[in-house]
């Protein structure tokens, strides 16, 4: 028995092979005859699954939780017409026998509803057939294709919005994962429902002409071959039909209802039972109102004032209730707001500025949701490669739309001051050729928003044409991404803030705790770290060796420097090894360009006054023969980028000087330089 048991297991309710099993049964019976005991299961399960789908979309939370309802819809609708062609063969072949001949359910039920007038069942019958065809089956098919062609056109919207969370950390990945995925189940079920309601609309119309053709079929076959009398023949397949078709219209009638039911539920929250009690309870001015138009109904003359008084009663009962309660809601919100003090929190949210924002015109919105989402996975690539490089971690990228832009327009904006622009053209990619000027490709000109390079726009079939040309192609992604490194690399300093500053501090292994609370705050503060933090990103030097940086703003301080300049020139000894190796290009060492003599005594004479605040005070003519003499400087040095070195003492004036005219150049003054490095002068200025 239990090797029997075993071997049916796959067959069982549930199970992939039952349910092909019984689709495959459902196909049969609209080939093969069904006996009428077969054809009586057959329609109790056809109505007991009708009930359990009504209750099952009257408790769910949200239509979410039954996104197997359009499949059930089209499974329940083939059950409903398999059973009955095989109540139409049965009628149509054995009506002529009696009441009993389409099996005792539908004998049940066309006996039920006729109640011995032939006239009154067909009449009651239509007027069903009405109601669901007309009213419960058109409104549900309306709402469901309404509800799919609004989430469809929001859910760009939605996905960008879940997006921006992810990018200002406001939820984690895992929770960006879920929530789109319920969004892309949501658009999916509600498209599902829009095509299931066309079953249940063919459902009723087939019901309708099966009625039609068993009472047609049936007055033929049962006066003509079988030789019944007019009379008799009408009422029997009259009586078979209607309980053939009231058998069956009543499970749509059950299954459109839940349809109807399942598909409005898109903005109530909670099972149906609570959001209708709830929001029809909520008002004790309605339900005051009602109470007294029942009484007014109960004192006309004819009507009944019995039934019209007891629910004058419950309403007014209600009403006085929920009267109260709300007094004492509002009792308990007084009493809480005198013990505590009034919070404006919009106005304190109001004054809060995004650190680094992307904002993207509307035909660029595709970039930050659906399959364009890999924008959004390259920000956060980018925020892991600066803490990787340059020591701390980028405050989030916030992402949103701004109607005001052009369609294909985007902006990245700093602590909401504009930083950089540029335009976009969707389904097209920015061939750049390597060697300079356009490339050679059909598209488009333009210039790379970054760097201001020649390039060409070319749709996505030129792409292959253009990479055997040599050409670098990047998408759209991409030419934001670079856009926004270049900008954050030139504005590192002002992403550090203050409580950026205290994070590193306290997110220090163990045992550097130690040197930060000698250092801080009896021989500098943490805006002091803050600025000499700065002073090192503004040249694009990392502060990820911050134990190292701290050694050296410590040696500082015993040695009583206090300008921070000062600190800062110590600090950058301390870390002239991993400055010079930054620096050291592919051939192992360093392209030099070293500031003359001549150019030497010139700085150092044109600082005044001498102390910790020192300024550059340069004729303008003597500087344009510096940027003169330094670009034909670079000019010479054969395609590769020297670094500038002088001596410490003028380094962050000469620096300040070229940072003008050439902002990528590295200055570096002699005692940065790593006693191991290797230079190769390429001239001097």
């Amino acid at each position: 028995m239990a090797g029997i048991l075993q071997r049916l297991k796959p067959f069982r309710i549930g199970s992939d092979i039952g349910l092909a099993f019984g689709v495959m049964a459902l196909l049969v019976i609209l080939v093969l005859p069904l006996p009428p005991f077969l054809l009586d299961c057959g329609l109790a399960i056809s109505l007991t699954a009708s009930v359990l789908i009504l209750m099952v979309g009257l408790f769910i939370i949200r239509p979410l939780d039954f996104t197997s309802f359009p499949t059930l819809l089209l499974i329940s609708t083939l059950l409903r017409l398999s059973l009955n062609v095989a109540t139409t063969r049965l009628v149509l072949s054995h009506g002529y026998e009696g009441p009993l001949a389409a099996g005792h359910v539908v004998a049940a039920f066309g006996g039920f509803l006729m109640g011995g007038d032939v006239l009154i069942g067909v009449i009651v019958f239509s007027i069903l057939l009405v109601v669901n065809f007309m009213v419960i089956t058109k409104g549900s098919g309306r709402i469901a294709e309404v509800a799919a062609r609004f989430s469809l056109d929001a859910m760009p919207g939605k996905q960008m919005a879940i997006d921006s969370e992810m990018s200002s950390g406001s939820i984690n990945d895992v929770e960006g994962k879920r929530r789109r995925r319920e969004l892309e189940e949501e658009s999916s079920f509600y498209g599902a429902m829009d095509g299931a309601a066309k079953f249940v609309r063919g459902d009723a119309i087939a019901g309708l002409i099966i009625t039609v053709i068993n009472i047609v079929g049936g007055l033929a076959i049962g006066v003509l071959r079988h030789g019944m009398p007019i009379g008799d023949a009408f009422a029997t397949f009259t009586t078979l039909t209607v309980g053939d078709g009231l058998v069956s219209q009543i499970p749509a009638l059950l299954v459109s209802t839940a349809a109807g039911i399942v598909v409005t539920k898109g903005g109530i929250e909670g099972t149906a039972d609570k959001a209708i009690f709830r929001q029809l309870g909520a008002s004790p001015q309605a339900l005051g109102l009602a109470a007294g138009a029942a009484v007014v109904l109960a004192a006309l003359p004819g009507l009944p004032a019995l039934p019209f008084l007891v629910l004058a009663g419950l309403a007014g009962g209600a009403a006085w209730m929920r009267r109260r309660t709300r007094n004492e809601a509002a009792a308990a919100v007084a009493q809480g707001i005198r013990s505590t003090e009034v919070v404006e929190a919009p106005i304190t949210q109001s004054l809060h500025i995004d650190t680094l924002r992307l904002e993207l015109g509307f035909a660029l919105l595709g970039l930050a949701s659906g399959d364009g989402a890999r924008l959004t996975e390259q920000i956060k690539v980018l925020r892991k490669t600066f803490a990787t490089e340059m020591g701390f971690i980028l405050p989030p990228v916030r992402v949103q739309d701004n109607m005001e832009l052009p369609a294909n327009g985007y902006c990245f904006r700093i602590k909401e001051m504009e930083a950089g622009k540029g335009e976009l053209r969707p389904g097209m990619l920015l061939a750049i050729n390597p060697a300079g000027g356009y490339a050679a490709v059909d598209g488009e000109r333009t210039k790379e928003p970054a760097f201001g390079l020649p390039a060409v726009w070319i749709s996505e079939i030129k792409r292959q044409e253009a990479v055997l040309k040599g050409c670098t192609v990047v998408d759209l992604a991409s030419v934001l991404i670079t856009h926004l490194t270049e900008l954050i690399r030139g504005n590192l300093d002002e992403l550090l803030s203050y409580s950026e500053t205290q994070k590193l501090l306290d997110g220090l292994a163990k045992e550097h705790q130690r040197l930060v609370s000698e250092l801080i705050p009896s021989q500098i503060s943490t805006g002091g770290v803050q600025r000499v933090l700065q002073g090192l990103l503004v040249e694009r030097v990392s502060i990820r060796d911050l134990p190292t940086i701290l050694e050296g703003i410590q040696e500082a301080c015993v040695s009583g420097a206090r300008a921070i300049h000062a600190i800062l020139a110590h600090v950058r000894i301390r870390l002239s090894r991993q400055i010079s190796m930054s620096n050291t290009g592919q051939g192992g060492y360093i392209p030099a360009l070293p500031l003359s003599a001549e150019w030497e005594a010139a700085f150092a004479e044109a600082i005044v006054p001498q102390g910790d605040e020192r300024q550059l005070a340069i004729a303008p003519s003597k500087l344009r023969e510096f940027i003169q003499r330094l670009k034909t400087a670079f000019e010479a040095a054969g395609g590769e980028h020297p670094v500038v070195i002088c001596s410490s003492t003028i380094r962050p004036h000469v620096r300040m000087v070229i940072a003008r005219a050439q902002p990528s150049t590295v200055v570096l003054a002699q005692q940065e330089i790593h006693p191991q490095s290797r230079l190769r002068a390429l001239g001097s200025i």
